[in-house]
């Protein structure tokens, strides 16, 4: 038949695998419990409509084509073949899996958390992570950037790359924190904490470079530093820059000759310039940017990954302690005209929702924020697919459905373009060419 002879094609030759992000030597199909058969040779699948790239025109009537888990092609009609597994979506609306540029699967936030930080063992974080990215998949996200990264992630990470359970594509970070900082553990005796220090916490520019390095050692497939304050530090610290420009420009170095980008946490503006300046090439939260701001974020070539989410689930929240309470009040309800700016000033814009505050599996109710914001439901689809895969540097293999790229699709029931709600209930998940979910 004509689409089989797309598979031995140059175009698709050329478009096979051979450049994965650092860390993702193995991605693979995942074969744990709970998944549908092995498809057969192809799996073709008839979509009533199906946006292969976002952002530009949808196909209805076509029939995306899939073999050995990666996409061959999207051709018009229904193709049939009777060797192989056809799936019937002519009702459905089909697109590219969503990318969320910041979660932590090891937890999720609740008012026993701080205690849990000395109940649970590694075993249960461990077994707590591999949950999490259960739902995270069933929600339609085929992929994450994991910005916490304890081991616990980067052995989850191998374990779905394996096969053993199912889960997202997972990039995870290595962090760097100063002492006293965000991403330290803070608020409780000293002789507590003593027990609990960082290998990669730091003071200067030089021991910065040396816990960079360390981080990249020990797997880190980003380097993740807090260059501001935290809301959910328990510290009355504050939210503005807390690393020294000198500290910045040092991880931004090591981390550079070592082929790995570096993000930032950062709420203040002071913090946020500080690190675009310093050559890192995100900023999460970005909560206090302004129009100066905006401009060196375009200056440089950088992302925002905004969270609104996370801002508006710890506003509500009554069980933060004091310090991290006062915090969450001033800086949750500035996060939504944070992202409006961005957007009217041109920042590009990833998704990302830091899950883990809120309920793991809810990741796509950032989405109606970004729609509030001012961005089209093209636009933040975009940015969770096109932009994200880009930015977590998987544009290569995931992002789209163009030929040569792994088959991470989903499909909802209505038109994501009409009403972005329709991605809080995905229907149906395929990863590599499995189904994980179906009606």
């Amino acid at each position: 038949m004509t689409y089989r002879t797309l598979l031995t094609s140059a175009l698709y030759t050329s478009l096979a695998i051979g450049a994965l992000g650092v860390g993702f030597s193995a991605f693979a199909q995942n074969a744990a419990a709970g998944k549908m058969d092995k498809p057969k040779d192809f799996t073709l699948i008839h979509a009533g409509h199906v946006m292969p790239v976002p952002g530009e025109p949808v196909l209805s009537d076509h029939t995306i084509i899939i073999h050995d888990g990666k996409i061959v092609g999207v051709e018009s009609g229904f193709v049939e073949d009777d060797e192989a597994t056809i799936i019937n979506g002519k009702d459905m609306f089909f697109l590219p899996g969503l990318i969320d540029s910041h979660v932590h699967l090891r937890g999720e936030w609740n008012p026993n958390g701080r205690l849990e930080t000395f109940t649970k063992e590694p075993g249960d974080v461990a077994f707590d992570a591999a949950d999490n990215a259960r739902k995270t998949l069933m929600a339609g996200f085929t992929a994450v950037q994991d910005v916490g990264g304890p081991p616990e992630i980067k052995a989850l990470a191998r374990a779905v790359a394996a096969g053993k359970v199912p889960g997202p594509h997972i990039r995870a970070s290595g962090n760097v924190s100063i002492t006293g900082g965000h991403g330290e553990m803070n608020g409780f005796r000293a002789d507590i904490l003593e027990h609990f220090q960082r290998p990669t916490n730091c003071d200067g520019a030089d021991d910065c470079r040396r816990a960079t390095r360390l981080a990249i050692k020990n797997g880190a497939d980003l380097i993740k530093i807090a260059a501001t304050g935290g809301v959910l530090s328990n510290t009355n610290a504050g939210t503005g820059q807390q690393m020294s420009d000198d500290e910045l420009v040092a991880i931004v170095e090591a981390a550079t000759s070592m082929g790995r980008t570096v993000t930032a946490h950062a709420h203040g503006k002071d913090g946020i310039d500080a690190a675009l300046k310093a050559g890192v090439k995100s900023i999460e939260h970005g909560t206090y940017m302004d129009a100066e701001t905006a401009r060196l974020f375009k200056k440089n070539n950088a992302v925002l990954v905004p969270t609104v989410l996370a801002g508006m689930t710890v506003k509500e929240w009554d069980f933060l302690p004091p310090a991290s309470y006062q915090k969450a009040q001033e800086v949750g309800p500035k996060m939504l005209d944070m992202l409006s700016l961005a957007h009217r000033s041109g920042v590009t814009i990833a998704f990302g929702t830091d899950t883990g505050v809120s309920k793991h599996g809810n990741n796509a109710k950032e989405f109606e924020y970004m729609v509030q914001a001012g961005m089209s439901e093209t636009q933040a689809i975009r940015a969770a697919t096109v932009v994200a895969s880009k930015h977590i540097q998987l544009d290569d293999v995931i992002g789209t459905l163009e030929a040569g790229k792994f088959a991470d699709l989903i499909g909802v029931d209505g038109d994501p373009r009409k009403d972005i709600r329709e991605l809080m209930d995905v229907d149906f998940v395929m990863k590599g060419g499995v189904v994980y979910k179906t009606p």
